[in-house]
């Protein structure tokens, strides 16, 4: 999905400067990434705010457009007001569209309420991790990825492995170890019963037979 969003040049920077364009409606930005010099735009607060509430668009490519040129980029940081609905700021990388590049992508986690562990069991489920970074060409990055919960039981887990992602993107958390993104299922009482002491439990209970193993030699 491509994004299309007005934007100017930046002249001058600093705090004062700054807070001048917010009062002004506008939003401080800068574009930098892929070997190419940074440059310091404005945007309007009111156009980036309500992109920003569309989840695909902190995950899709952006064509920005400038009074001299086009940048496609993708949003890498968004600083807002610590209790108003402002936004101070806004990082965005260029993107070279015949290269893959990394993003966070959000989980859409669905049919939790017609899972077993739901409705037959009574449990809830516990969400361990709600985006993981994925690799892919610029067309080919996923909006988001969905984790089906229908047939969870209690004490069921699901993986990154387990992940269905499109053809030709690469889960870069996976690299790193198969981490459980929906944990063992918590009751009622709020109470988490966690993975790792089962897998714990496993080692325990090995190291015990190797040594009982070892006394009997």
């Amino acid at each position: 999905m491509e994004f299309k969003l007005n934007a100017s040049y930046r002249e001058k920077s600093g705090t004062a400067t700054s807070r001048r364009l917010r009062k002004a409606g506008r939003v401080p930005a800068i574009v930098y990434g892929n070997s190419q010099p940074s440059f310091s735009i404005t945007l309007d607060h009111n156009e980036i705010y309500h992109a920003l509430k569309n989840e695909a668009f902190h995950s899709s490519v952006i064509l920005m457009a400038l009074t001299d040129k086009q940048e496609s980029v993708v949003v890498r940081q968004v600083q807002m007001h610590p209790f108003k609905q402002q936004i101070h700021h806004i990082d965005f990388q260029r993107v070279d569209l015949e290269k893959a590049m990394q993003i966070k992508i959000a989980l859409h986690f669905v049919n939790a309420d017609i899972s077993p562990a739901v409705k037959l069991q009574g449990y809830r489920i516990a969400h361990l991790l709600n985006e993981v970074e994925v690799r892919a060409l610029p067309a080919k990055m996923p909006t988001f990825i969905e984790v089906d919960l229908s047939k969870i039981s209690a004490g069921d887990v699901i993986r990154l492995s387990d992940l269905v992602l499109s053809e030709g993107a690469e889960l870069v958390d996976l690299l790193r170890g198969d981490n459980a993104i929906v944990a063992s299922t918590t009751n009622k009482s709020g109470t988490v019963e966690v993975i790792e002491e089962s897998a714990s439990t496993e080692t325990e209970t090995a190291s015990e037979e190797s040594s009982e193993t070892k006394t009997g030699h």
